[in-house]
């Protein structure tokens, strides 16, 4: 055993605040951490020890450091984190990407749900007016480069497009969680939540064959994740859709590569996709051998794809590089919270790239990981010295062709409207691992930059709410 660092986290049992450590075993990385009163617990973190340190030392390490009030509060008052989020004074990191939870219900009962909706009791949904005071509140006291709605599945409320569309009057990106259940059924619907200013839908897509959704979802949904993104494609003249699929061990880690694909025959209308390992959270039941890491996605990412390298993907912080140059927070979140890299669409007819999928399933010279294109470690250390992408950086560092134009347009610019622009070229592949009581790590927690924001006026990060703080879950234990 060979001890990597120690931290703080919380018995998955009775959530006391206890000592755990990090440690390298067998190439892989551990938490192992003991309760007085349940006994001690193990579980996998990173499955590639060097895969780990290898996105340690590319790290941003100063990306988004917030500047905290000591003094905001009286130190007798602290219960300690993670209990004090709001944020609390021990909070690094600022606010990237600011999340409401504007219903409780919803219209499926998914086995695993982080959140537990449809799962117990019933809040009744926040009024319209309480929702702006909480987007007004991100707006003011944060500098997050978007705002998105979720839930529950937001769809469900009619006053939807009336929140989409106040919130584009104060951010320039907002997204909208959804199962696609609702934008299945209706194109107008689409267009209406199009045309009040949703700059990307994010649809729950488990995989590219039945199985996965009625293991994960409790019934065959395929078809309908198609129709929402056929619908979706004619709701105007930029859609946009990141499928994010909730990744299973032994349930759906083996169709990865054809998660990809299938975006990439997509790539007209689908920006991204966002792996997200399971997190045994709200009415998941925690099974060890389920349990599967970032690095076990990206390498599987490798393995079933064989265009992409697990060397192509970096640490959420590198995207510093986009959002600072563009004026918003940092990502200063904990390097092992996830992974990030895109791929470049050339812009070939897709006839083209329809032969070229054909031949033995490969992309040809329709995509290829952005490194082809950009020495990011160029861009990275040029970034970090002026934080932003300084012009002649970016003309050293970038590939002549489309990508360089749209690149240096933005960098002179910094403007959202030339970002957006650069991403509809891209494809964004990543995966964030979302902690649950078994491996929470108060230094991971510490530096969480998305954030809910409460009705009370409180603004909580991700992992703590939906561990500690969401409903009054837990008695707070000394």
């Amino acid at each position: 055993m060979h001890i990597i660092r120690t931290t703080k986290s919380i018995c998955p049992v009775c959530y006391r605040i206890i000592d755990a450590n990090l440690y390298e075993e067998n190439g892989a990385v551990y938490m192992e951490k003991s309760c007085a009163e349940h006994g001690t617990f193990k579980d996998l973190c990173w499955s590639d020890y060097r895969m780990y340190k290898q996105f340690e030392s590319k790290n941003i390490e100063e990306a988004g450091r917030r500047e905290i009030n000591t003094e905001s509060a009286p130190i007798s008052e602290y219960k300690g984190c993670p209990f004090d989020c709001g944020l609390c004074p021990q909070h690094e990191s600022s606010t990237v990407l600011g999340v409401i939870d504007v219903t409780e219900r919803c219209n499926l009962r998914c086995p695993i749900c982080f959140a537990n909706v449809n799962g117990g009791r019933h809040e009744k949904d926040p009024d319209t007016e309480e929702l702006k005071t909480i987007i007004d509140n991100f707006a003011a006291n944060t500098n997050a480069a978007g705002l998105q709605f979720s839930g529950g599945e937001p769809t469900l409320r009619e006053d939807l497009p009336e929140l989409i569309s106040y919130a584009r009057k104060k951010f320039d990106h907002v997204e909208v969680d959804t199962n696609g259940l609702k934008m299945a059924q209706s194109e107008e619907y689409c267009k209406e939540i199009e045309s009040a200013g949703t700059s990307v839908v994010y649809l729950q897509f488990d995989g590219v064959t039945e199985a996965p959704y009625e293991k994960l979802r409790g019934g065959k949904l395929l078809a309908v994740k198609k129709k929402a993104i056929e619908n979706h494609r004619k709701a105007g003249p930029k859609p946009a859709i990141v499928l994010v699929p909730t990744i299973v061990k032994g349930v759906n880690d083996h169709q990865i590569g054809d998660i990809i694909r299938f975006a990439i025959k997509n790539s007209d209308i689908i920006r991204g996709v966002n792996f997200q390992p399971i997190s045994f959270c709200g009415r998941t039941s925690y099974n060890e051998n389920e349990r599967i890491t970032v690095s076990d996605v990206i390498s599987k990412v490798e393995e079933q794809t064989g265009f992409i390298r697990t060397d192509d993907f970096f640490p959420p912080s590198r995207l510093s590089v986009l959002l600072g140059t563009l004026g918003k927070s940092e990502v200063g979140c904990h390097f092992s919270c996830g992974a990030f890299s895109y791929l470049v669409i050339n812009p070939f007819k897709k006839s083209v790239y329809e032969k070229m999928l054909r031949r033995n399933g490969k992309t040809g010279e329709k995509v290829a990981p952005i490194t082809k294109y950009v020495d990011m470690e160029r861009l990275a250390a040029a970034y970090t010295k002026k934080k932003k992408i300084p012009v002649f950086a970016a003309l050293r560092s970038i590939r002549p062709g489309f990508l360089k134009e749209l690149f240096i347009g933005f960098v002179k610019s910094r403007s959202y409207r030339d970002l957006s622009d650069l991403h509809f070229k891209l494809l964004f592949i990543g995966s964030m691992h979302f902690m649950d009581p078994y491996n929470f790590d108060l230094a991971r927690v510490r530096k969480c930059v998305i954030h809910y924001g409460l009705s009370d006026g409180r603004i909580v990060p991700f992992c703590s709410y939906n561990n500690i703080h969401r409903r009054g879950k837990y008695e707070i234990k000394r």
